[in-house]
């Protein structure tokens, strides 16, 4: 069997994408996805907030999936469910398995990573203690309450202030759990500020900062744990630690993009984010392997997601249409405080209207300005009150400014004191 486009994930990232595939004239495509329906982690997030800036409405999380899930139906776009890519190949053969068709192989001209990201698991953490029952992801617990209807516990401790579990302390408190604290390794929070906002402070859920758990007590159930706090080098301070009676502990400790398929291929992989590094067209070191959303990079806001696979998707059309092409890579430079940047190179060739870099910083910052420079010259800036790890960062750059700088050698975004 062969397709031009095999898409793997039927996600935001890989619906958005599909959606645009299709639209810049793709018809031989396919969604491959392992759960039982499409829409990937948003069923379970029925929380509002989505689609402020896509659709410029408040949407829950199963609302914004399905306006997409709607237009790859309207396009007769075909995706499989329940279905395992076990396997992708450097020269584009994608092993799928299902229940229905056995392990078959599928042909691509061009592939679209779209498989989302992972929590990070109790294991990576290195937590001491026993390990009693009580202990989840934020997700899994989001999952269980939100799709299964089972609440995990009754006096709830979360480790780690991501967004899912800011959310989930919210969402717990209102289905009668008492959380008794959130706390956080880093001396920031890693979730969007209007989480701490509206899932802390509007229900009185204190948030201790440089804090994380140092033991958990209990063999067959969770029955208390003790944090501390910790000291610039993120060790625990004795005589620090606070002792809490809970029944459960949920870990919000970050997410980890999903790319053993893309590491197995022979992808390069981004040391900083865990993801592919990819150029402006979000094609990563395999011609024809385009990535986007949390398996490129972990997001913020899934309308950014669909953004970025929207242009992945287009990209992937025109490699369909044209075929691999020379080109003149161009790596981006950082300095100031960036951690890392998408893309991180560029061809300038390619770059069509316009060139969106997003990126993030490594700490809180105030009153910066953000500067970008082609060739040593102001192309850009952007002046900035507040940036923090938790929330994306963007530059968006014009063909106009490519055309500026026909032998661009270097394109750098630099973060100053204002």
């Amino acid at each position: 069997m062969k397709h031009d486009l095999i898409i793997l994930g039927g996600g935001p990232a890989g619906l958005a994408a599909a959606i645009a595939a299709y639209d810049a004239g793709v018809r031989d495509l396919l969604i491959v996805e392992r759960d039982k329906e499409l829409g990937g982690i948003l069923n379970q997030c029925i929380h509002n907030g989505f689609g402020l800036h896509t659709f410029k409405e408040e949407l829950t999380g199963p609302e914004y999936a399905a306006r997409f899930i709607a237009g790859v139906r309207e396009r007769n776009i075909p995706y499989l469910l329940n279905t395992m890519a076990l396997h992708v190949s450097p020269d584009k053969v994608v092993t799928l398995m299902n229940r229905t068709d056995g392990i078959q192989t599928v042909e691509a001209k061009a592939i679209l990573l779209a498989m989302g990201c992972r929590e990070r698991s109790r294991g990576a953490l290195n937590i001491p203690g026993y390990r009693p029952a009580g202990i989840y992801s934020a997700g899994t617990a989001q999952r269980l309450v939100n799709m299964e209807g089972f609440l995990p516990g009754r006096e709830i401790v979360i480790l780690g202030s991501g967004d899912i579990g800011l959310i989930m302390a919210r969402r717990l408190t209102l289905e009668g759990a008492k959380v008794k604290v959130v706390a956080e390794l880093m001396p920031y929070s890693g979730g969007l500020k209007r989480n701490i906002v509206q899932c802390l402070d509007d229900y009185g859920i204190p948030l201790k900062l440089s804090h994380t758990v140092v033991d958990i007590r209990g063999r067959k159930r969770v029955e208390g744990v003790t944090i501390a706090a910790v000291d610039e080098r993120l060790k625990p301070i004795p005589g620090t630690e606070e002792d809490y009676d809970c029944d459960t502990l949920l870990l919000s400790c970050g997410l980890i993009p999903e790319n053993e398929l893309s590491r197995e291929m022979g992808v390069a992989i981004n040391p900083v984010t865990n993801g592919p590094r990819v150029n402006e067209s979000l094609e990563t070191s395999i011609p024809g392997v385009f990535a986007a959303g949390n398996v490129l990079h972990v997001h913020d806001l899934v309308d950014f997601v669909s953004e970025e696979a929207a242009a992945a998707g287009r990209a992937a059309a025109a490699y369909i249409a044209a075929g691999d092409a020379e080109r003149h890579e161009i790596p981006i430079r950082f300095e100031g405080g960036v951690r890392y940047t998408v893309p991180a190179t560029i061809d300038p060739a390619f770059v069509r209207d316009a060139l969106t870099v997003r990126f993030r910083v490594g700490s809180v910052m105030k009153n910066r300005v953000v500067r970008v420079l082609m060739d040593g010259e102001e192309v850009g800036k952007r002046r900035r009150q507040i940036m923090a790890p938790g929330e994306m960062e963007e530059v968006k750059l014009t063909r106009a400014q490519f055309d500026a700088h026909p032998a661009l050698g270097e394109l750098l975004i630099r973060i100053e004191e204002a």
